[in-house]
């Protein structure tokens, strides 16, 4: 196994997160090429684990703190760390060291560009990302939000250590209209794809409803919200956990419609 950097010939595998096999990647759009194209030259690294037979299974992307969705100084964040375990397409890469390699050669990425540490992000049940990993492999615990840890190590003394940005305000109410609004943020196809899936139900649903799209990737957009992604219906946040799927998102709306015409 080897550990090499992004090149433009795996860019199209690197934009549906390796699962190529999957149709509901098409589905997803081309927002995470569109956020690549402007946060490669704001100095995102992207690493591909590559197998002995040169099958590419596992991947991870990270980038200087202040392009995140947490405040810190000094630190590269990653975004995520993924190595691909379905049976489906390429096959099942786990308990191989990949994910390990991936996160020793960030780290050590991270060093030579000259930063005092680097953080992650994970979640606590034991699933993708999880904080137990990162804990495992020298990080501490700073912050926690909803689920979601966020966590550092340090490279030297004095690291400061970084947080989250925190939701600082939700979308309102349309009189008359549902009001549908999707924070996009680009970089992860399943949160994409949830924009696109509410943006489909909202047209087909007509003229009852009011759909609008907050682009996180507008740091300014980021800290006047403080919602790097999710979906909310009449100001209250559907999306957790795996994405929504097309349906539920029509029937949610629809609900709405309908409780609106009873008013």
């Amino acid at each position: 196994m080897d550990i090499i950097d992004l090149t433009e010939e795996n860019e199209d595998l690197y934009f549906v997160c390796l699962e190529d096999w999957s149709d509901e990647m098409k589905e997803a759009g081309s927002h995470k090429r569109d956020w690549y194209l402007k946060m490669k030259d704001g100095g995102l690294r992207v690493k591909l684990a590559r197998d002995e037979n040169g099958s590419i299974g596992g991947m991870i992307q990270y980038l200087p703190v202040e392009h995140s969705w947490i405040e810190g100084k000094d630190l590269y964040f990653i975004m995520c760390i993924w190595v691909h375990g379905y049976k489906k397409g390429r096959g099942d890469f786990r308990k191989r060291g990949m994910g390990r390699a991936l996160l020793k050669a960030a780290e050590e990425d991270a060093r030579k560009l000259g930063a005092k540490g680097i953080a992650a992000w994970g979640i606590s049940m034991p699933f993708w990302m999880r904080a137990s990993f990162f804990k495992k492999h020298g990080f501490r615990k700073v912050d926690k939000e909803k689920g979601m840890v966020l966590l550092v190590k340090g490279f030297s003394d004095g690291v400061e250590d970084p947080k989250w940005i925190r939701p600082r305000k939700k979308p309102g109410m349309t009189p008359g209209k549902v009001n549908v609004t999707a924070f996009l943020n680009g970089w992860c196809p399943a949160g994409n794809m949830v924009v696109e899936r509410a943006r489909r139900a909202s047209r087909e649903l007509g003229d009852r409803v009011e759909f609008n799209i907050i682009d996180t990737m507008d740091r300014k957009n980021l800290e006047e919200w403080g919602i790097p992604g999710g979906l909310f219906i009449d100001g209250k946040e559907v999306t957790t956990g795996p994405p929504l799927s097309y349906d539920k998102i029509y029937k949610m709306i629809e609900k709405r419609i309908k409780k609106i015409g009873k008013i």
